[in-house]
């Protein structure tokens, strides 16, 4: 009886050791989040501008809101962004003053109604976080009118001028970002003549502008 006992217990160990193992439960692993900047984009943005300028003896420095559109491409290689963008500008951007001038009372108004860039963009992408510096051409809509009794002038030309800047973009979706940029704009100078009296102005813009951009 206790040799048959071992034996059954030895042939049940054996069994035993013979029955499927169930394997550890594994974690699965979170994909990576890839982001790619490549590709045309467009978007809107909104913000603030001052300009410092002065006509003569008037001074006349401009601030108001400005908002509108821009579009441009990215092309990525590796950490590196290179692109292009343009933009226009709606602004609210205006300004009054007045000066006398030998005996004679001088009233000044400035206004920039729109304005323009097409800009290069050098970045460094890291993540959903770009990082970029910008600079092109720009144009500027300023409008100078001077008036005093008995005559008025007026200058409503466009001006052609350049832009340097930079900003951070973030991609917050995989097609949506974010961004909040800089602008310093400089343009050539607006003159207007009245009763032998010179008024000069030159827009040198401060631009601050938040965007959204959908990439295609």
């Amino acid at each position: 009886m206790a040799l048959a006992g071992l034996m059954l217990a030895a042939t049940s160990g054996a069994y035993a050791a013979d029955l499927p193992r169930k394997a550890p439960m594994v974690q699965p692993v979170a994909p990576i989040q890839m982001y790619n900047w490549t590709g045309f984009y467009a978007g809107v943005n909104l913000g603030g501008g001052w300009t410092n300028t002065s006509s003569g003896s008037i001074n006349s420095d401009l601030s108001g809101v400005i908002g509108g559109g821009q579009i441009g491409y990215n092309w990525q290689t590796g950490p590196i962004l290179l692109g292009i963008e343009g933009d226009f500008q709606g602004s609210s951007q205006r300004s009054s003053g007045s000066a006398t001038i030998g005996g004679l009372t001088y009233n000044g108004e400035s206004k920039i109604p729109w304005f323009a860039t097409v800009r290069g963009r050098l970045g460094y992408v890291t993540g959903p976080w770009l990082i970029y510096a910008t600079g092109g051409a720009a144009w500027i809509n300023y409008q100078l009118d001077i008036t005093a009794p008995g005559g008025s002038v007026s200058d409503h030309t466009t001006k052609s001028g350049w832009t340097v800047g930079g900003g951070v973009e973030w991609m917050f979706m995989p097609n949506w970002s974010a961004k909040l940029e800089y602008l310093y704009l400089d343009t050539d100078t607006t003159t207007a003549t009245l009763f032998g009296a010179n008024f000069d102005a030159r827009a040198k813009q401060n631009i601050v502008r938040a965007g959204l951009n959908y990439h295609f």
